[in-house]
């Protein structure tokens, strides 16, 4: 169910358009313009015409009205041909109020201004056949003119983009800010000067798509398959003293605080940057998937004092419900709307405005966005921040948009909870019990991350992974869940109690053998310690100019990081050359307190979790051959004993046969 029916957005003047037209062409042509702006079974908004000002004697009304003022355009750009068309541009600025349009190349709709005059609407129509090019567009009022800058797009090449992923790739994340500084002249933005600062952790450290670029054949040397980036749109440009830790100020270093979800983080770089960095990572084998968030902003975002409708959030910066976190009322067919509101319609953490996607122009902008920064940079897949805190009706038309235009795009949503019947009910592919398919193809396994974190790190009984993993059977489809052993809201492997680098090396094996997509988070090549955020958010050693060694290559690790990064070099080529270990169903053949085997198609996986060795007894009859030798060269061969295959494993080893 969604939450209780809130206000309608408030009316907005509708300016009068004029085209070349007679009369009733015109209404003909406005009719359409709102019906196609409008979401699928979604009823129009009343609208009004400007009213009339008062005659002021002596004075025209052009010179009564000041000129208007047009500061930004969302989005500056579109294509010919796209899946959306009309497009709707949110245009911010003053003294819009009756603003009309004047477009020469495109066809515009009905011009819809907010209250305040601050903000309009207006529904663009690109021509099938228009060239790539500039398209101005005239705004006028009784005030005056402003020129609208527009611009059509030629569309990228499909070939080699927009791919998606699978159970074949491998996820390495980056937070951006703290991989490796590429280009040190963006460390001080004009616009953003004095917040950056190494020494403390809260702060920008410098960071940046130059960087991540220039690492690209250290990536590609290790093994991964694809990227993901924490969010690079433009963040705050100021120090954060809403969201303050101990009384301090912070800052959104990690990109989840948007003032600009149309712009790039200055200190990243600039969209032919992120070109760049897709372009060259593309033509090295990797992927790129890009973090968005669609549930909330910045508290520092224009929109949050002037909003382009009265319910473009949730509540107000000074009246609005905080989330409880009750994620499981979402999933919970007996909880009220009442009981789901403060979590679908709370503000993270308190602070950070929450967007109301049940607003039919914030939903139609959301949309648009996700669209056009596919479209902009050629990425292959989405990562969607705070799911759960979304309404599902809206993660359906997004997920709708996104398979129309993009249909070998994929998608993984964050559900960071450990109860694994909640994380399958927001997996797509199945109808809920309140009538929506989110229609996302994957989600987080954090369920198993948890039991792995516990068995790996902490040495509890290696039974609850294999126990957790059983419970496969609630998702659509388990194979495209995004497996993990860390991540950047959660504490480091390595700084967990009793971690060690065996622990790591018996839990990356289990992580690159069992079902699902991989994700590895930077740093943890190399057993990266690190406690909670933003501790687990530590630079790369060699990242940075002045660091005192550098880890992107051998010589500039520890031997205890070495041998991590080698093993798990050497799992990812036998996952790379063996295809059972990426698509083979799963069968487990052995579970006890701290063991643990089972079969991908010819290959055997055999995991000891225990302090001593362990000879573990299979029937021959399970397995298709007598097992060869390990790849990982960490287990003597099998042997055969009558109807039984004998494996010995060392202590905390996993082996592959």
């Amino acid at each position: 169910m969604r939450l209780p029916a809130r206000p309608a957005p408030a009316r907005l003047v509708l300016a009068r358009l004029v085209l070349a037209r007679p009369a009733l062409a015109r209404v003909a042509a406005l009719a359409a313009a709102v019906a196609l702006a409008l979401p699928a079974g979604a009823a129009a908004q009343p609208v009004t015409k400007s009213p009339a000002r008062p005659a002021v004697p002596g004075a025209s009304a052009a010179a009564r009205a000041e000129a208007p003022v047009v500061e930004k355009v969302d989005p500056p750009n579109w294509w010919a041909g796209h899946s959306i068309n009309p497009v709707r541009l949110l245009v911010r600025g003053r003294h819009l109020a009756g603003a009309r349009m004047e477009c020469a190349r495109v066809t515009c709709g009905a011009v819809q201004v907010n209250a305040a005059g601050s903000y309009a609407f207006v529904d663009v129509t690109v021509p099938r056949g228009a060239r790539p090019g500039t398209y101005p567009l005239t705004l006028r009022t009784r005030g005056g003119r402003a020129e609208i800058p527009f611009a059509v797009h030629a569309a990228l090449p499909a070939a080699g983009r927009f791919q998606g992923f699978d159970a074949n790739d491998v996820i390495y994340a980056i937070m951006p800010d703290r991989f490796a500084n590429g280009d040190t002249t963006n460390d001080e933005p004009a616009v953003s000067r004095g917040i950056l600062d190494r020494r403390e952790a809260r702060r920008w450290h410098g960071g940046d798509l130059a960087g991540i670029r220039a690492r690209l054949p250290y990536l590609r040397d290790l093994g991964v398959t694809a990227l993901w980036l924490n969010p690079i749109y433009d963040n705050t440009n100021t120090l954060d003293t809403v969201e303050t830790v101990a009384g301090r100020a912070t800052t959104a270093y990690h990109g989840y605080h948007a003032i600009d979800f149309y712009g790039v983080e200055e200190r990243f770089g600039d969209m032919a940057e992120v070109r760049r960095l897709v372009d060259e990572a593309h033509a090295q084998g990797i992927k790129v998937v890009f973090d968005m968030v669609a549930n909330h902003t910045s508290a520092y975002h224009p929109w949050v004092q002037d909003s382009p409708t009265p319910t473009w959030y949730n509540g107000t910066q000074r009246e609005h419900l905080a989330n409880t976190w009750q994620g499981w009322t979402i999933a919970d067919p007996h909880s009220t709307p009442e009981m789901r509101r403060a979590t679908l319609a709370g503000w993270f953490g308190g602070f950070l405005p929450d967007l109301n996607q049940d607003d039919p122009e914030v939903a139609r902008y959301l949309v648009q966005n996700t669209l056009w920064w596919i479209g902009m940079t050629g990425i292959d897949g989405i990562r969607q921040d705070t799911w759960q805190y979304v309404p599902r009706p809206f993660w359906n038309r997004w997920m709708t948009a996104i398979n129309r235009e993009y249909p070998r795009l994929r998608v993984v949503g964050e559900v960071l909870e450990g109860d694994p019947a909640l994380n399958a009910f927001h997996q797509g592919g199945q109808v809920g019990f309140d009538g929506v398919d989110a229609k996302v193809q994957s989600m987080y396994d954090f369920p198993v991350y948890f039991a792995l974190r516990d068995a790996f790190a902490r040495g509890r009984p290696l039974r609850q992974v294999a126990l957790m993993v059983g419970r496969d059977r609630l998702y659509p489809n388990p194979d495209m869940l995004w497996t993990l052993l860390g991540s950047h809201d959660e504490p480091r492997f390595m700084s967990e109690e009793g971690a060690t680098t065996a622990g790591l090396k018996l839990a990356q094996t289990f992580l690159l053998t069992y079902r699902g997509i991989p994700l590895l988070y930077y740093g943890d090549e190399i057993a990266m310690p690190g406690g909670r955020d933003p501790d687990n958010r530590r630079d790369f050693p060699g990242g940075f100019p002045g660091d005192a060694r550098d880890a992107f290559a051998a010589g500039g690790r520890t031997p205890a990081e070495q041998d991590v990064w080698a093993h798990l070099q050497r799992l990812l080529r036998v996952r790379r050359e063996r295809a059972d270990l990426r698509t083979a169903p799963m069968v487990h053949l052995h579970v006890a307190d701290q063991q643990y085997v089972y079969r991908r198609g010819r290959s055997v996986v055999a995991l000891n979790n225990d302090a001593q060795p362990a000879e573990i007894r299979l029937p021959a009859a399970t397995l298709p051959t007598t097992p060869a030798a390990d790849a990982l060269a960490l287990c003597p061969a099998p042997r055969r004993d009558g109807e039984a295959v004998v494996l010995t494993v060392p202590a905390r080893t996993g082996c592959i046969f």
